[in-house]
């Protein structure tokens, strides 16, 4: 394995690898996830493309289009955001609609793909790769709708759902496995930095030499190393706060749980603490969560967007 010490993926998105020279590494990730070749057309501009002390909590997105001149947006998303799901269902449909000029006929509507990078922990699934699509299924026959030979010669769609959206959520914090495919050389190197010496994988080769930490400038060092300090801290804001909520609501519980089988039962009344107790441990996570950001100069929308508290709760902290 080497030991060349390469920038992570997420710094090198929000800024290298929004250079045209470099967007053939991106057009590697997402030929190796689509399985076909795609092309970068442009890094979309946009309020959440900004370079500020706290832009760990932005996105950048990308178009891109595959042979079939579908459009793909691409978005990393580095925060907790508590309507994350309806943040990328309006956004893919804000693409579409931005995409199709006044008065144009349905047929000029393109295809969109989502491909979303998550490092935050989203969902109880196992997997580290999700992908979602629309089908339509018979209510009794459990048959998939397909569309006429008709319709096929005019819109290449088959089965009827093909013209919808598709949406790839990348959970990059559940990858734990040893890198044998390339998706999860890309894993690898999207988590941990981490390149094989004699990787074939599209993306990636390009990546060795054009992301290597020791060819950055003193100042992009700089800002490279506090950008690393700032994603530490909020994890450990985060972590250290979840700890603290799940012993205070696993004690709360214990207390609670005894005290009410007294009454109906040891069993029932300390499930029934400990639901209590780690719900309790959950809003104080959040309230602690809140409290050390608000302290960190965060603003409160952005605290309301990641804790999912109220405003008038923050106000009060």
């Amino acid at each position: 394995m080497s030991t060349e010490k390469y920038i992570h993926f997420d710094w090198a998105v929000k800024r290298m690898l929004r250079d045209k020279a470099n967007f053939v590494v991106l057009e590697g990730l997402l030929t190796v996830l689509l399985d076909e070749k795609i092309t970068i057309t442009e890094i979309l501009e946009s309020e959440s493309n900004q370079d500020s002390y706290d832009d760990k909590f932005n996105r950048v997105d990308i178009k891109a289009r595959n042979s079939k001149d579908e459009i793909i947006i691409v978005e990393v998303q580095l925060s907790r955001e508590v309507y994350f799901l309806e943040r990328i269902l309006y956004g893919v449909s804000k693409t579409i609609c931005e995409h199709m000029s006044l008065g144009s006929d349905y047929d000029k509507v393109k295809k969109v793909y989502s491909v979303n990078i998550l490092y935050f922990d989203m969902g109880t699934g196992s997997d580290y790769l999700y992908h979602g699509k629309t089908e339509f299924k018979g209510v009794f026959t459990e048959d998939i709708l397909q569309i006429s030979r008709r319709q096929l010669d005019t819109f290449r769609r088959w089965p009827a759902g093909n013209i919808f959206p598709e949406y790839y959520l990348i959970r990059v914090n559940q990858f734990n496995e040893y890198a044998r495919t390339p998706i999860e050389e890309w894993m690898e190197y999207i988590k941990d930095g981490v390149i094989k010496d004699d990787t074939t994988v599209p993306g990636l080769q390009e990546a060795r030499e054009r992301l290597k930490y020791i060819s950055m400038t003193s100042e992009e060092r700089l800002a490279y190393e506090r950008h690393l300090d700032n994603v530490r801290i909020q994890n450990d804001v985060i972590n250290t706060a979840k700890s603290d909520g799940l012993a205070e609501g696993r004690a709360e519980g214990r207390a609670e749980g005894r005290a009410e089988g007294l009454a109906e039962g040891r069993a029932e009344g300390l499930a029934e603490g400990r639901a209590e107790g780690e719900a309790i441990g959950a809003k104080k996570e959040k309230i602690e969560n809140a409290r050390k950001m608000k302290a960190k100069g965060l603003s409160v929308e952005d605290i309301v967007d990641i804790t999912g508290l109220s405003i008038d709760e923050i106000k009060l902290l």
